[in-house]
């Protein structure tokens, strides 16, 4: 038989040093001709970014003095460096899938061609690493689950999630002050097992003043710290501190980044008390915020042998799943296929 011939090697990548000067772009040092320079995608095409290599292509654009980059991807393709840097990719099919969706969900709802760009890559927005973090297992995921969305009302739903709930999911409105239907306080014996179901640190007496300080509480050297009212799912709403010149209070939002710049990894904590000679004590359960879904109880529910519809469901009550359309909508805003493909159930 005849030998077919070895495939062609690849290209190699073509360089680009690209400059700002006087607000206009410069390749080469050479004059670019403006202030955007645009490499569209195409089929299988990668790009790198400062030394970071992503699928798709690339807008670069003249800002403030340097040069912002702008990787222009596929959903899907843009997933691929998401869902592995934000779950294990060895975690089970199922959370893996649950992720992939409230992922994908959380970009649809930021699709907006009136800006620059549509989300950043940090974790301010999602944590996007590109072509390096891509797994076998969160590929299957994301390619299980193509073109799925949460939704709710016609709309995008918001697909908050953190790491763990500590036993416990907080609604928006006790963490945010901005109640959403879906987004409610409700017992979670799923999570569990994460490195901090429970937990204890402590809080030098130097660390409990500069707190006090940072947060402008005028109570002299303090003395003791407590947690005045909690929320339904146990989360601190108010913290007392009293000190040598008196008493002081914090609520709402400042309670719990109070608690947390003492060191907690949640607001699901109890205090010690006094301060000072010894550390003040806090003990806690979960990790994060505790909105939306938890990613320690999708474990628990994938290996009890929930599918990601059952997951989605349970953190998200009365949200449906949906299809995206391909064609963009209104502004911008993601297009369903259809009403009611499949029911998180």
């Amino acid at each position: 038989a005849p030998l077919a011939a070895p495939p062609a090697p690849a290209a190699p990548p073509v360089p680009w040093t690209v400059g700002n000067r006087g607000g206009k772009l410069t390749l080469g040092g050479q004059d670019a001709g403006g202030e955007v320079l645009y490499v569209p995608p195409s089929p299988g095409s990668l790009v790198e970014i400062a030394g970071k290599t992503y699928r798709g292509g690339v807008l670069l654009r003249a800002v403030s003095g340097g040069v912002q980059g702008i990787n222009v991807v596929d959903v899907e393709d843009y997933l691929r460096g998401v869902v592995p840097a934000e779950m294990p990719a060895s975690w089970p099919a199922a959370a893996l899938a649950a992720q992939a969706v409230i992922a994908r969900t959380y970009v649809s709802a930021r699709i907006n061609p009136a800006l620059p760009y549509d989300t950043c890559a940090t974790e301010s927005c999602q944590v996007y690493r590109g072509v390096p973090a891509e797994k076998v297992g969160t590929d299957t995921a994301i390619g299980a689950t193509a073109g799925q969305v949460l939704a709710y009302g016609g709309k995008p739903a918001q697909t908050y999630f953190s790491s763990d709930s500590g036993g416990h999911t907080a609604s928006s409105e006790e963490v945010w002050g901005r109640g959403i239907p879906y987004l409610v306080a409700q017992p979670d014996p799923h999570s569990a097992g994460s490195p901090r179901a429970r937990w204890r640190v402590e809080a030098t007496a130097a660390k409990v003043q500069a707190a006090a300080e940072r947060f402008r509480l005028r109570v002299g050297t303090v003395r003791s710290v407590g947690v005045g009212l909690t929320s339904a799912s146990g989360r601190v709403l108010e913290v007392t501190l009293t000190g040598s010149a008196g008493t002081g209070r914090l609520s709402g939002l400042q309670a719990g980044d109070f608690v947390r710049a003492l060191g907690a990894h949640s607001t699901r904590v109890r205090l010690g008390g006094s301060v000072g000679p010894g550390p003040l004590v806090l003990e806690g359960a979960g990790a994060g915020h505790g909105v939306g879904l938890s990613q320690y109880g999708a474990l628990g529910m994938a290996r009890a042998g929930a599918d990601h519809r059952r997951i989605l469901s349970f953190y998200y009550p009365g949200t449906t799943l949906e299809l995206l359309a391909d064609a963009p909508g209104e502004r911008g805003r993601p297009v369903f296929a259809a009403a009611g493909v499949s029911h998180a159930e």
